[in-house]
């Protein structure tokens, strides 16, 4: 908490309402009196902040989205020096790629400026069933959200927790013919991963063992990228 009574009041408010609150619902999931819960719920539905559903029930509003999406991206203006200090230190490509449903998304890239190299231009959307990438956007999560996958994969179950164990990940021609890989999750302040910062490129330098090399340069990457 802040200390500052209503400002963190309105906070618990806003938490209380993700999935959609009812008053009595607040007021079981905040803890405050029914007249202040209803109050503030009201003040930020005035500032659309909250807005009531088709069951009268208050949800997130559309100035939150409108406030979030004027803020710059703290994660992907931190990663950016940080790829190409990973890309020196390794001297291989470095990304950093997020989850999308059954996809992943190149957000960022320090592409090696010459010679054989592994190109991802950001913006390349790629598989959740092969790469080092996908194993660790796929690592952390429930049981429900990988079996569907693990069918089309070219990594199994026993991958996944090994990665878990570890804590990163590599792949040989997994993605790609004659690209090796290794990652290493990048994770908010609750210990979610909520991405991954990648090293890729030609068997060929990297070897079939790419993780004995470069994991501990990738894990250090990822950790200074996390609880931003």
């Amino acid at each position: 908490m802040s200390g500052v009574g209503v400002l963190d009041k309105a906070v618990v408010i806003l938490a209380a309402c993700v999935d959609g609150a009812s008053l009595a619902e607040l007021v079981e999931r905040t803890k405050l009196p029914r007249a202040t819960a209803h109050r503030l719920a009201q003040a930020l539905e005035i500032h659309r902040m909250l807005v009531r559903d088709t069951q009268g029930r208050w949800r997130p509003g559309p100035r939150l989205g409108e406030l979030a999406n004027a803020a710059p991206d703290v994660l992907l203006t931190a990663a950016e020096p940080l790829l190409a200090a990973l890309r020196d230190a390794t001297g291989e490509s470095a990304q950093l790629y997020l989850r999308r449903a059954d996809e992943r998304i190149c957000v960022a890239a320090a592409e090696r400026a010459s010679g054989l190299r592994d190109t991802v231009p950001i913006g390349s959307v790629l598989p959740m069933t092969a790469g080092s990438a996908a194993q660790i956007l796929l690592a952390w999560e429930p049981p429900e959200a990988v079996m569907p996958l693990l069918p089309r994969s070219k990594f199994t179950g026993r991958t996944l927790a090994e990665v878990r164990r570890r804590g990163w990940a590599q792949s040989v021609a997994e993605r790609e013919p004659g690209v090796a890989s290794v990652s290493a999750p990048i994770r908010d302040r609750t210990g979610r991963v909520i991405a991954s910062i990648s090293i890729s490129g030609p068997i060929e330098r990297l070897g079939r063992r790419p993780g004995e090399r470069h994991a501990m340069a990738v894990v250090r990457a990822g950790q200074r990228l996390s609880g931003l």
